[in-house]
């Protein structure tokens, strides 16, 4: 019997407070983020999950969410292995901009189109733009002909079915229980690649901060099941939220 995959987006960060597109950028999380980070860790308690390793992205936001989930749940001692696979969806050019305000530029339907569609990526940063991951000293270890400019969710999940198959897959297979913490999209490109999401429904679908998700696979890993873990009210009220992230305040 396959392990039970456990994922994770990570906790508010600072730029989700502010409502802005972050992508690859940067920040850390909220005091929100800290608490909610410690809650997940709580629900893997109540629900006596013990993940026996963990992967992450390489961004501080979800590898301090895991810092914190693991030291609430004692399982620091796992080991951890975090790659640039699983970081969020490159948002390119609309990196550090504010999500209602650029919906008042071009529209809501554009920017649903840049934000939520399956394969239509948002401008893409020039090469010289000191945005451009080439730039960051944490790929110096990429071939920079696999570093984005912009991605879609398409471009997404070409990056982190690769990493599935090769690292994440195997453990699973020897039975043990795998904890990934990750961000919105890497999450929402595994989502869809495990239910075989349409393209239409993978658009809507929205995974909140600090919340985990449940999977029981069979032994081929397809889905048994899934499920959030936490109060379902919570749940949908926090998935809403995602959802009308580019509302006017």
């Amino acid at each position: 019997m396959p392990g039970k995959l456990i994922l994770v987006r990570h906790g508010q960060s600072t730029w989700n407070v502010d409502n802005l597109f972050t992508g690859w950028h940067d920040v850390d999380l909220s005091e929100q983020g800290l608490l909610e980070a410690a809650q997940a860790g709580r629900e893997l308690l109540r629900e006596k999950l013990g993940p026996a390793i963990a992967f992450t992205s390489v961004l501080t936001r979800a590898i301090r969410t895991l810092w914190i989930i693991l030291d609430t749940t004692d399982r620091m001692w796992i080991p951890v292995e975090r790659s640039w696979r699983l970081n969020e969806r490159h948002y390119g050019a609309l990196q550090g901009l504010d999500k209602a305000q650029t919906v008042e530029k071009h529209g809501a339907a554009q920017v649903k189109i840049w934000r939520r569609s399956y394969d239509i990526p948002p401008p893409a940063l020039s090469l010289d733009d000191p945005r451009h991951p080439r730039f960051d000293p944490r790929y110096a270890g990429v071939d920079p002909a696999l570093l984005p400019a912009a991605e879609s969710l398409k471009d997404t999940l070409a990056r982190v079915q690769p990493y599935w198959e090769a690292r994440i897959a195997p453990v699973l297979r020897e039975g043990r229980d795998v904890l990934v913490v990750a961000h919105g999209n890497s999450l929402r490109a595994l989502v869809k690649m495990l239910d075989r999401m349409s393209e239409s429904d993978i658009v809507e679908f929205n995974i909140p901060t600090g919340i985990p998700m449940l999977y029981d696979l069979d032994d081929a890993l397809v889905p048994l099941s899934r499920r959030f873990l936490g109060d379902p009210d919570a749940v949908a009220a926090a998935q809403d939220a995602v959802r009308r992230q580019t509302e006017k305040k």
